[in-house]
């Protein structure tokens, strides 16, 4: 392979920052307060929404109507962090006419009725179509569900059916549980015999390898890393939906943290010529399908396997983490990733 194709975002999440007011154990980015907040500048901005309106594909549903892997979703780290920027974002989205844009949160913010109701009215009359609230075991710990169930009233208030709970079966659970406060997230796995997350969507990527080993989860066990080499990564990496934008700059590919295509402005020229593969190491082994090449690449520079790794993106990550200290690859962006990483 000569060049790396670079996909159309056609579905993609602006990351507006990284810093968040949780430390979860699942997150994939490895979000959390100890980010700085690096906002992109209101020009920064405005490009980037330039950029994707001639990409973004709205929901089937309808352009002013919102699916989660349709249109454009602002997001982070925690978009309500930084709320003014959070309604720049929005009335640019609109100005660039981008369809099916949502907020991912966690509900944090949503500390009263008044507070909840006027903030989802403001983005509303800005231009936002839809608002999807987090919720399970790991949001849990750290925002009180009665922020939660709040922002989940006043945002079916504002959207109606624009208004996404994820994942509903956790509301259900918690409601019918009465919870109150947050979450031990200990005590809740101890409830469940050690079983988590059952029926769920979860990855052993990003920091949950790392962090959700300690809560005795079952089931978890770890294997050399040989017994990786063969599970794909091809698909994730060159999807054209869910892909994101980070506040750096950076195209991500899917769920892939601390990754970047290149730098967005550039985007009309990366997917009409590609990425020089030799100039790509680590996105090219990927691509190619290639991990025992990746752990090969990264033994030249020192590394040395651990005695075991819960998954392939478990690999992958300590394998880049090496990388990134060791060497000089453009790919491995952004740099705080890694640094986040290496404090886990």
């Amino acid at each position: 392979m000569n060049r790396i194709p670079v996909p159309e975002p056609k579905s993609v999440g602006l990351i507006l920052s990284y810093r968040c007011t949780a430390h979860c154990a699942h997150c994939i980015y490895f979000c959390s307060p100890d980010w700085d907040a690096d906002l992109m500048s209101q020009d920064e901005l405005r490009e980037t929404l330039s950029i994707l309106s001639d990409h973004i594909v709205p929901s089937p549903r309808g352009r002013r109507s919102i699916g989660l892997n349709h249109g454009l979703h602002l997001t982070g780290g925690e978009p309500f962090l930084h709320y003014d920027r959070l309604l720049d974002a929005t009335r640019l989205a609109r100005e660039y006419e981008i369809p099916s844009l949502f907020v991912e949160t966690n509900s944090f913010w949503a500390v009263d009725p008044e507070t909840t109701r006027q903030k989802l009215i403001e983005l509303s009359e800005a231009g936002l179509d839809g608002i999807m609230v987090s919720v399970n075991p790991f949001y849990a710990e750290y925002v009180p569900f009665e922020n939660t169930k709040r922002a989940v009233k006043f945002g079916r208030e504002v959207y109606g059916d624009d208004a996404i709970v994820y994942q509903e079966s956790y509301l259900q659970e918690f409601e019918r549980a009465g919870l109150e406060g947050t979450l031990d997230l200990s005590d809740y796995v101890k409830g469940r015999e050690g079983k988590l997350l059952r029926g769920a969507e979860f990855f052993l990527s990003g920091r949950a390898p790392y962090e959700v080993p300690d809560y005795g989860v079952s089931g978890l066990e770890t294997r050399p890393a040989e017994y990786w080499f063969d599970k794909s990564c091809p698909t994730s990496l060159l999807r054209e939906w869910h892909d994101h934008v980070d506040n750096y700059g950076n195209y991500v590919p899917g769920y892939c943290g601390g990754l970047s295509f290149g730098k967005i402005e550039d985007l009309p020229r990366l997917m009409d010529e590609g990425l020089p593969a030799e100039e790509y190491p680590v996105l090219s082994l990927l691509i190619e399908d290639d991990m025992a090449g990746l752990y090969d690449l990264a033994r030249g520079y020192g590394y040395r396997a651990r005695d075991g790794y819960y998954s392939k993106c478990h690999l992958c990550t300590d394998l880049r983490t090496h990388l990134h200290e060791h060497g000089d690859f453009r790919e491995l962006k952004p740099d705080q990733f890694y640094e986040q990483v290496k404090a886990e």
